[in-house]
């Protein structure tokens, strides 16, 4: 199994005209307790099944596999899920070092939040933060998409 090591941040300004790529994404929950998730995820014309492990005591990494699969098997698949599919944007924004953010901007019920990911090769790595990052938000479950499936934003 990989390990995801990233940080999140809440969006405090415009990083749209940074972004080189936007992609739609559906996803549901086949299980959301934080020692499995599954998730099922359509993104453009390609579906995957994810598997993630709960996250260390800092919030910033956990264990990650993930598979694509045919895309006809995750719509099959996302009917299973629990109730509470995430509807979002999600827009790529290069940093310094080849490294990248990925902008989340939801949609339905978690419409106004904006969050930004930036997975990094180590826990210690810095990272030039730009202007239109917000508060860090790494760890805080409430953020995690699992949690805004079944507490949404708007009903924070």
């Amino acid at each position: 199994m990989g390990k995801e090591i990233e940080r999140k941040y809440l969006v405090k300004g415009e990083f749209k005209p940074f972004a080189t790529k936007e992609t739609r994404i559906t996803q549901g929950y086949l299980s959301s307790i934080p020692e499995r998730t599954v998730r099922v995820r359509i993104k453009e014309d390609k579906g995957f099944i994810t598997i993630k492990g709960i996250g260390n005591k800092s919030g910033a990494s956990r264990y990650e596999w993930e598979k694509e699969i045919p895309v006809s098997e995750a719509n099959e698949l996302l009917k299973l899920c629990e109730p509470g599919v995430i509807d979002k944007t999600r827009f790529i924004v290069p940093e310094k070092g080849g490294l990248k953010f990925e902008v989340d901007e939801f949609y339905g019920e978690n419409e106004g939040l904006t969050i930004a990911e930036i997975e990094l090769p180590d826990e210690d790595h810095s990272f030039e933060k730009p202007g239109w990052l917000g508060t860090e938000v790494t760890g805080n479950k409430k953020y995690y998409n699992s949690y805004l499936s079944k507490k949404t934003y708007r009903s924070w």
